[in-house]
């Protein structure tokens, strides 16, 4: 289990927060069914370190005053210029939690149907999941290696691999495809010339 150390927030000035920030720690909170919602801080350096290891959807025990609670990291508020996490929310978990999230779908390898020209087409980047804590996947991959022009993949195919989880989608939504490169006509190639000589 990876432990991230936080410390009990009582002073909300924004004073106080500015400071907080700058010396590189981050606001939060945690909330849970079973807890009244904690105003917390942590540093950055510590949930990077620690996200790392256990992934997005991963359970993190946090150490708040000599005291652990198992908790995933819900949601965070970035500065949309810098990047900058503001702001992070903790949901307080245990093995039978059931979570709502979303999980990237990652292609591995490079087809069959590539090699001979063809292109993958992803359709779906992030699948909508309901599981338990600690069957969160924190990605879906799939290994598209053998797959030949025309191949695809759906939902339904990807079920039984991910049998502890809830798609929230439906079984023939395509998530991805093996497609043939349109070929360029003659008419096309002559057009790009034109319009490339008009440049």
């Amino acid at each position: 289990m990876n432990t991230l150390v936080a410390q009990e927030r009582k002073d909300f000035k924004r004073s106080t927060l500015k400071t907080l920030r700058n010396d590189g720690g981050i606001p939060a909170i945690v909330y849970g069914r079973e807890i009244n919602t904690e105003s917390i801080f942590i540093k950055y350096k510590e949930l990077r370190n620690v996200i790392r290891k256990v992934g997005r959807n991963g359970i993190i025990s946090l150490n708040l005053d000599g005291k652990s609670k198992d908790v995933i990291l819900r949601d965070y508020q970035n500065n949309p210029v810098t990047k900058d996490i503001l702001h992070v929310d903790f949901l307080q978990v245990d093995s039978h939690t059931e979570i709502d999230t979303s999980v990237s779908v990652i292609l591995k390898g490079t087809s069959n149907g590539e090699k001979v020209g063809g292109v993958a087409k992803q359709f779906l980047h992030e699948l909508n999941i309901t599981a338990k804590v600690n069957d969160l996947p924190d990605s879906i991959e799939i290994d598209i290696t053998n797959f030949e022009i025309g191949h695809t993949v759906q939902i339904a195919d990807i079920k039984k691999e991910y049998s502890n989880c809830t798609f929230k989608h439906e079984d023939e939504e395509a998530i991805m495809m093996v497609d043939y490169v349109k070929a360029i006509t003659e008419e096309e190639e002559d057009a790009s010339k034109v319009e490339a000589s008009q440049v």
